[in-house]
Parts: structure tokens; sequence; C-alpha cells
């Protein structure tokens, strides 16, 4: 007989009480347990029910499924390769930002060259999803559209369709019907993506889920459902920026913090085969403040122009401003550039910003973003051909970085001539009659070098 229980859930952390309370005893948040209903049935485990027996893990066969690569090179790198069958994969990304137009492109592909796909919708219609396939080109007979949100259903249409990948947009939209919470609760997602996860294992069929990310930038919903899926993708970008970022965070088959760059056009996603290149095609000749780093993501290394402007607060408190690179980072540089070298910066406004809307976070941009402000505070330009890397540590020393031949031969492909580095990594380098590698110590023999004089 079914047992009626009721239980309080916080929809920020998915804690559990057996009572209401005003503040949530997890996260302190206020205002966040959510009254829900759920009935449970005791079930008798038989054995005859018991599909798999353990097994000894040389006994455990090794064969591998092939994976389903897709139109972009770019999404299959962040993949591992591409779509293993039966993964559970979470993309999530800022409203607008391209996630349906991505996997509509990546879902009429498969259709074409796989077989059949099926396109759960709970936000849009189907007539809606036409238009959007119309106007990019992706109208397969073998995509089929099903607008639906009751978990039960999908499955059963899963079931009936047999497609060899499934979109489900989005797992807020989905419901559980035994559950009386809201669509989008904690315990809808939850307990819809654990549907998910055991369809994706039992019958082999590969799943996207689009998520939706909170105001803070993380993805809605409990954090045991980044524990549950596979993958989880992140797809960043300004908006008033061309360029996109697909950046894996979690890849059971795969190396993370991989990135994938796309720019968004009118007929969809392009991925950019160059994104250095891409990202200096503006960069203005001569101007203080201008300085190129050979950044590495995951293991991509990438050519970045980083721009700073140091000018006099015209207030009391000056700013500090970034804009792709972590603020408490530049506070950190800043800080040895006025305690080491001398610097007055503490009555200046500083501006830091990654041209082309890219976020990076290691901390190897240390040196550039140090060159940059004093390049800007002195009003002297940086070297065109140079390319600055490195480590600083609190006592201006310049640190080691992981990598490095990686970030020298991206540069030499992009026609730079000198890299500047840290002196330990310098230390084990070949010679190259091609470029013109420095390694320093500290933060005064880099700047008297590209700046000149004390």
């Amino acid at each position: 007989m079914a047992k009626t229980k009721t239980r309080f859930v916080c929809q920020e952390c998915g804690y559990e009480a057996l009572k209401w309370f005003g503040q949530c005893p997890g996260c302190k948040e206020w205002n966040t347990l959510v009254e829900e209903t759920i009935s449970s049935t005791q079930a008798n485990l038989k054995q005859d029910s018991i599909s798999t027996i353990p097994q000894s893990i040389v006994e455990i066969a090794t064969d591998k499924y092939p994976r389903m690569t897709t139109m972009f090179l770019e999404l299959d790198r962040v993949l591992g390769g591409g779509i293993v069958p039966g993964s559970l994969i979470l993309i999530g990304g800022d409203p607008g930002i391209g996630k349906s137009t991505l996997l509509l492109q990546v879902a009429d592909y498969i259709a074409q060259q796989y077989g059949r796909v099926l396109y759960i919708t709970g936000e849009e219609s189907g007539s809606q999803i036409r238009l959007r396939a119309e106007r990019l080109k992706t109208i397969s007979s073998e995509l089929y559209i099903y607008p639906e949100t009751n978990i039960s259903a999908i499955e059963q249409g899963i079931v009936n369709t047999k497609p060899l990948l499934v979109i489900v947009d989005s797992i807020q939209t989905v419901f559980n019907p035994e559950l009386s919470s809201a669509p989008g609760s904690v315990s809808q997602v939850r307990e819809c993506s654990g549907y998910l996860m055991r369809i994706a294992k039992e019958k082999g069929i590969p799943i996207f889920i689009v998520g939706h990310v909170t105001k803070e930038g993380s993805l809605a919903g409990p954090r045991v459902l980044e524990h549950m899926v596979d993958t989880v993708l992140y797809f960043e970008g300004e908006r008033h920026h061309s360029y996109r970022i697909l950046r894996g965070v979690k890849n059971r088959f795969g190396s993370t913090n991989e990135i994938g760059i796309f720019e968004m056009r009118q007929t969809g996603l392009h991925e950019v085969p160059n994104p250095s290149e891409a990202f200096l095609s503006e960069r203005p000749q001569n101007a203080p403040g201008s300085v190129v780093i050979p950044s590495l993501e995951g293991s991509r290394p990438i050519l970045v122009e980083l721009q700073a402007l140091v000018s006099a607060a015209n207030f009391g408190t000056p700013q500090r401003m970034t804009a792709g690179v972590d603020y408490n980072r530049v506070s950190l540089v800043l800080a040895v550039l006025e305690k080491k070298i001398g610097m007055y910066i503490q009555s200046q406004d500083v501006y830091i910003n990654i041209a082309g809307g890219v976020r990076l976070s290691e901390p190897a941009l240390d040196l550039g973003i140090a060159v940059a402000c004093a390049s800007s505070y002195r009003e002297k330009p940086i070297d065109p051909k140079a390319a600055i890397i490195g480590e600083i540590g609190l006592a201006g020393e310049i640190r080691a970085i992981n990598q490095i031949e990686a970030r020298i031969k991206e540069a030499k492909k992009l026609g730079f001539s000198r890299v500047i580095m840290p002196w330990n990594n310098y230390k084990a380098m070949e010679f190259d009659p091609e470029l013109e590698l420095t390694g320093v110590k500290d933060l005064r023999e880099t700047l008297s070098l590209m700046l000149g004089g004390d």
C-alpha cells in the first residue's frame, strides 16, 4: 500500500526537513523551503528481477562502443572525441546564448549521418522548432520533435521512437506527476534527471539535457544534478560579441577544461578553426597597455590580446574594473607593482579587458597583466611582435608555468618573433633560430627589458 509523506525541500541547495523553517539550515537563504508531498511504495526485490550479478573486474568485457562524431570538431574535442553511447550530457548557459541552436544543428547532422533523433521540447511548440530549423536549414526527415513535459510520456516516446540520440530542452520544464511540487523544483529536477539517466544507461542512448543557469552563472537546481550526469558543458559568451565558448567542466570520457570556440551568425553557429587569429585580428599597433598572452585552455593554446588602461582617478576612491580576468588576481598583481616596483597605482583607475569576450582564469596571465598596466601607466608601447607569459609571486619573482612548448608553438604560428617567459622554463628550452626566447627572474627585470628604465 502506498504511503504519503510530506517534507520541506530548499529550492536553492536541496536541504530536506520534516518541518518548515524561515531560513534554510543548509544554505542560510530565507523563504526557500517548499512543502512537497511524495508517495513511496514498498516493492519486494525478487531474485528473478535481478538482471546483473557482481563480476570480477578482469572478467568484464572492454568492448568500446564507437563514438558518434558531430559536424563540429570543436564540440567533439570538448566531448573527448565524440558522443559516447549511453552518456548523459548536461549543457547550460545564459538565455539566448545559443544552446538550442547548437543542439538543433547537432541533431540534424546526427539524423542525416546515423539515424533517428528525438528532440523533446518543453519550452517551445513543434511549429516554433520548425521555424528555427528552416532558418538554420536543419530539416531532416529522421529528426523527430516531441513537445512534452511529462517524464512518463517522454519515456514512452523514447521506447516507441527508438532514437539514436535524445535531446531534452529543458530539464526545468520536465515533471514527474507522482510528485506534488512544481516543475523546476529541486525534487522534480532530481527525480526527472534520475529517470533520464536510467533510460540512457539501460538502452545505450546518449541524452543531452539543457539546464538553466542562475543569475550568478551556475547551473540552476540541486548540485546533485551535476554529479549524476557524465558530462557538464557550459556555453559562455558576451551578448555583444559574436564568439561563443563551449567549456567542459566535467567529463567522464575525456579531459576537463577543454574549450570549443564558435561564432554566432544568421545561419547558426560556425566553428572557429583558428581562434588566436580571430582574437588578434583587430589588435591596435604601438598602443600602450596592449600585450599578447599565449594562454592555455585544457590542452589548447590560444593567443589573446590583454588591454590595460591606467588613468588618474577623478574621485577619492580609485576604480578597479576587469572583463575576462579574475578581479582578485588583478588586485594581487597591482599590489606587487606598487610594493616591489614602487609604481604609485593606488591613486589610479585601472581597467583590464581581454578582447573578444573570452574569459581566462589561469595564473600564467599575471606577467602580461603587470606589463600591460606598467605600459599604460608610463605611456610606452610594447613590442608588437612579443608575447608575454608567466606567473608572479608575492615577492615579485616570476614562477614557471606548464606546457610552455605548446604556447610558444602557437605564438610562432601567428608570426610572433619574441617570447618573454619565466627563467626556469627558459633553461629547459631548446634553441630556435626563428624565435628570440628571453627568460626573466623577477618583475623588475621584465619591466626594464620591455619598457626600459627602472
